[in-house]
């Protein structure tokens, strides 16, 4: 295999069927994010409504993280994996069916919202095991030498997903209505699910099986805060993500300050992913390994510039332009945190870094949504979006001259170092 081939991990047959998987959960997923955040502001007309599925979120994700990357540590991966799909198959279903005519009939919208809460409640609880469990199976799959390699296929999938997903979501919105576009999302998550079957069982690599609950959690947590590379990359990313988010509001502007209709509202939603897709996809040629810490910086800043310069404008096209733009930095944010996260974390505890992960920046993403909304709510969206973007400039300062180890980082020893073992 060739030192820096692009396409080493796709050489592996099992990763493939892996990338297929997570590609449909994630289209499916991005898909019922943005048919479910259209519905609740077209019912309620109340940027709060769209904070609020942010905070039901994040309760259980946030609550539950440490807890899951336990049992991950401790369980088989795939058949978790499969769980998980199987559980996320009835939230969708569920969804579906709080929008479909002939269920809800004369129901008082006030109760059509409790029970959309009540299934992104439940969603909470589950991504907080989907994080940790996904991660794992990465690890199990490919041989550590092309960790970084399949890292960035593994989020550029994602986000080619994601940017496909919230695309369709925005047009399946006029063209076949919001039931049966979340019917759609069934099918898709369940197709996965078959598909999960055909990569095959596990080894379960934590020696420590049985290992008290409260230990087990108290080794992921020091690990985390005593890995400097690790803790800047997190929390940098978290404070992005928490306040430089503009997703859950993009409703609000497609709808009152842009005027674009549920077209442009999805055509906003994927301008950031496949500005993140374009960058990913060049990382797998464009090595990421040499000057880590400052091109994580750098890629930061650029995000937070472009979500400020989003807040400001007024013209469709130029907003587009700014959401691509703050894709395309916060893509090569994230394959630099999750090459750090693959190469740094001991086999026996990628469940629980993982989870520690989903904490810092997975719950980030709900609470951001909630920081929105309710942001939005008091001092109007266009503020509350350069609001955000001010802090993530203000933090990316701070984080580069508090944490000189996370700024001078170079992974290009650890990548040799693995490739001299395989």
């Amino acid at each position: 295999m060739a030192k820096n081939d692009p396409y080493a991990a796709l050489r592996i047959k099992e990763f493939n069927v892996f990338l297929l998987v997570r590609f449909l959960l994630v289209f499916g997923w991005s898909m019922q994010f943005i048919v479910i955040e259209w519905q609740v502001y077209s019912l309620t007309k109340d940027p709060l409504s769209l904070g609020i599925i942010g905070l039901m979120e994040i309760i259980p994700a946030f609550s539950m993280a440490l807890f899951a990357g336990h049992i991950v540590d401790q369980k088989e991966k795939r058949n978790l994996f499969a769980l998980c799909i199987a559980a996320f198959s009835l939230i969708s279903l569920g969804l579906f069916l709080l929008t479909w005519e002939k269920i809800i009939g004369d129901w008082e919208t006030k109760w059509i919202l409790y029970a959309i809460y009540a299934l992104v409640f439940f969603g909470g609880f589950l991504r907080s095991f989907f994080g940790p469990t996904i991660f794992s199976l990465v690890a199990l799959i490919v041989p550590k030498k092309i960790y970084p390699n399949a890292a960035t296929w593994s989020t550029s999938t994602w986000k080619t997903a994601a940017v496909l997903g919230a695309l369709f979501g925005g047009f399946f919105i006029s063209w076949i209505g919001v039931d049966m576009t979340l019917c759609v999302v069934f099918v898709l998550v369940m197709l996965s699910l078959i598909l999960t079957f055909l990569i095959k069982k596990k080894p379960i690599l934590n020696k420590n099986i049985g290992e008290p609950l409260k230990e087990s959690l108290k080794a992921g947590v020091r690990f985390v805060f005593k890995n400097k590379a690790i803790l800047g990359a997190l929390t940098l990313d978290m404070i992005a993500v928490l306040f430089g988010g503009t997703i859950a509001i993009l409703a609000i502007f497609a709808q009152d300050i842009l005027e674009v209709g549920s077209q442009g509202f999805g055509i906003l939603n994927a301008s950031i992913s496949m500005g993140s897709i374009v960058t990913m996809f060049a990382t797998t040629y464009i090595p990421i390994s040499k000057n880590t810490g400052k091109k994580l910086l750098i890629s930061v800043f650029v995000f937070g510039l472009s979500i400020i310069a989003f807040g400001l404008s007024s013209i469709f096209w130029v907003s587009v332009l700014m959401l691509f733009i703050s894709g395309a930095a916060d893509g090569i944010s994230m394959v630099i945190r999750q090459t750090i996260l693959q190469l740094k974390t001991p086999d026996n505890m990628r469940g629980r870094v993982s989870s520690v992960n989903s904490m810092f920046v997975g719950s980030s993403n709900e609470l951001g949504a909630f920081e929105s909304g309710l942001a939005a709510k008091l001092i109007g969206p266009v503020a509350a979006v350069v609001f955000g973007g001010t802090m993530t400039l203000v933090t990316v300062f701070v984080i580069g001259i508090k944490n000189p180890v996370l700024r001078d980082l170079d992974l290009t020893e650890d990548v040799e170092a693995h490739e001299s073992d395989a």
